[in-house]
């Protein structure tokens, strides 16, 4: 995928794309003798104008519409009059209306282009604003989980917990990745989950057997890529607000399927009883986390991702699909 989208930025390879395409519909509607030498030079004729245009006049006077619209005819009407003069004094008929013609052609051809620029320009920015909210977003995810943590850490050392050390070597491993390996926009799925694993595993040397605790993985982990930090917000709030059910127990199941469609993700925890605390589960500071992850599946995952989730009086759900 970082692979594809360097494809995609290149503007070299754009260029190469479109002018070839261009070649291939004017060689298919023109009827000259050679379609294919005369199809060069049209582009050729083309290109210089188009270039001045994108290149000089439209970022400098595009919100100067009196000077870019000088400019832009000025620009059309130079490289007409130089084509026509080439094409008659290399003709031996002299055209007729030619200026008029190619000065229309070329009008056309620098509209175009300025359209083509301008959308460009227009997703490049939407990007790179979506971008920017997400590293936002991330970074009020990251801190959130860490003061819950460094609070289980100063809960076993007050007891004077042999779990202490195990507890900071895991919490060292969730750091490392939070840090350092969810700088793509982009990461496999794998590594994710894996960082999900350290977080459930030093939940279990916290609460040790006080709670059942299932996590099940199934399916190719390594073929799919998923934005970083997104499932663990799920997982981490069925710990924050693990409670005893009825019979007196108290539970965390996991599960994640990969198919060939996309990701399955499931998550529950027993909830309290009381109505007011499963009322209060996306308030506070819990609500930071379950809210950007809503954010974040809304801009990377627009029309391809259903996210469901229930709040009963013993059970706390989360169900998430995704095509990939």
């Amino acid at each position: 995928m970082p692979k594809l989208d360097s494809w995609i930025d290149n503007k070299i390879l754009q260029n190469i794309i479109i002018w070839a395409c261009l070649y291939l519909i004017i060689t298919s509607f023109i009827t000259a003798d050679d379609p294919f030498l005369t199809s060069f030079f049209i582009l050729l004729v083309l290109s210089p104008p188009i270039y001045i245009n994108n290149l000089l006049v439209l970022p400098r006077f595009y919100k100067n519409k009196w000077g870019f619209g000088l400019l832009f005819i000025i620009n059309a009407l130079l490289f007409a009059s130089i084509s026509v003069w080439v094409i008659d004094y290399y003709s031996p008929q002299p055209q007729q209306n030619g200026l008029l013609r190619l000065f229309g052609v070329l009008l056309l051809s620098i509209t175009f282009g300025s359209a083509l620029k301008l959308t460009r320009d227009s997703f490049i920015k939407d990007r790179e604003r979506k971008k920017a909210e997400l590293q936002l977003l991330k970074a009020q995810m990251n801190p959130h989980f860490l003061f819950n943590t460094l609070n289980n850490l100063y809960g076993l050392s007050v007891v004077k917990s042999e779990q202490l050390p195990k507890l900071m070597l895991k919490l060292s491993d969730l750091l490392r990745y939070s840090l350092y390996d969810t700088r793509e926009e982009f990461v496999p799925l794998s590594k994710d989950i894996e960082y999900i694993e350290n977080y459930i595993a030093l939940e279990q040397i916290r609460l040790e057997d006080q709670t059942e605790i299932s996590f099940t993985k199934s399916g190719n982990l390594d073929s799919k890529f998923i934005i970083p930090m997104l499932l663990i917000v799920f997982v981490e709030n069925a710990f924050k607000h693990l409670s005893e059910s009825k019979e007196g127990e108290s539970r965390v199941l996991v599960n994640i399927e990969v198919d060939e469609k996309g990701l399955s993700f499931q998550c529950s925890n027993s909830a309290s009883n009381d109505r007011s605390a499963s009322n209060g589960l996306e308030k506070g500071r819990s609500g930071i986390g379950l809210d950007n992850a809503k954010k974040r599946l809304e801009l990377m995952y627009p029309g391809v991702h259903k996210l469901d989730i229930e709040k009963g009086n013993e059970l706390f759900e989360v169900h998430l699909t995704i095509d990939f």
